[in-house]
């Protein structure tokens, strides 16, 4: 009774069910490692920000890549900033994730007359899309800012796609290499940029919106995705054989029915014959 197993229809069920099992096996993994990443980027983060203060031209150049080792390490820069050449990034949400606004970014010259960019804060975004806001004015004189390091921004990373044409003093990527293009050569921003977190000498009047730590807590769904594909993995063969017994007692009452039915037929025949 085992033998519509060979019929096409189950030939093709079989395959199909041979074939999602080490498919789904392997999306198991998929997410059990970017489980595992997740985890190792916020022990990562979180030693970062418990480290002592480094200096930031020690991690980064100009023109380098912030290394993924040292990315949100706590980092501090003294010089003057540049109000001349301070610019805005676009579509950035504030701390209460959702209010739109932007990020004021202003390059501090360092001793040597390099810079860095340093991420002041957030500001709300105004009614005129098309001008800068009123920004609350960046101290002066030589100060000391720690921070968190940030890596240049790119579409790939953020998502965030980098538009030409935009107003004055704006931008969509917080990114050294593009605003380098705006700065005299003498400043040849390092690579990546500085989130701030404290002024030394505190700055006096209103200031940015201070960007919130990272969340590093958070280690989200993916290792319950990975226990989920597993255990469709192994439904897949249990589904199959409940398929196959349903099958094969379906074909067994149609077998009794049809053999029932061919008694019935035969024995008015029978008598029929038997009678003179």
């Amino acid at each position: 009774m085992y033998r519509f197993l060979l019929s096409r229809q189950w030939v093709i069920l079989t395959l199909i069910a041979l074939l999602l099992m080490p498919a789904m096996v392997e999306l198991g993994f998929w997410q059990m490692h970017r489980h595992e990443r997740r985890v190792a980027s916020n022990h990562l983060i979180a030693d970062n920000l418990r480290a002592k203060p480094a200096p930031v031209e020690s991690l980064t150049a100009p023109g380098a890549a912030v290394p993924k080792r040292e990315v949100y390490r706590t980092v501090t820069a003294t010089g003057h900033y540049d109000t001349a050449h301070e610019v805005v990034a676009r579509q950035r949400t504030a701390a209460d994730g959702d209010s739109i606004g932007y990020h004021v970014i202003t390059p501090l010259v360092l001793a040597d007359g390099r810079s860095v960019l340093v991420n002041r804060g957030w500001i709300p975004a105004g009614t005129d899309l098309t001008k800068v806001p009123k920004v609350p004015a960046a101290p002066s004189g030589e100060i000391t800012v720690t921070g968190r390091l940030r890596p240049d921004e790119t579409t790939a990373a953020t998502g965030i796609r980098n538009k030409g044409g935009l107003p004055d003093r704006m931008i969509m990527l917080i990114n050294s290499a593009l605003v380098a293009e705006e700065l005299p050569a003498a400043e040849r921003p390092v690579g990546g940029y500085i989130e701030l977190e404290t002024t030394s000498p505190k700055p006096s009047g209103r200031q940015p919106e201070l960007i919130p730590d990272p969340d590093h807590s958070s280690i989200g769904m993916h290792m319950g995705y990975a226990i989920q594909w597993w255990l469709f993995t192994a439904m897949v063969p249990v589904g199959w054989v409940i398929l196959v017994r349903r099958e094969r007692r379906e074909r067994l009452a149609a077998r009794d029915a049809a053999a029932q039915e061919a008694d019935g037929t035969a024995e008015p025949v029978a008598a029929a014959v038997a009678s003179p």
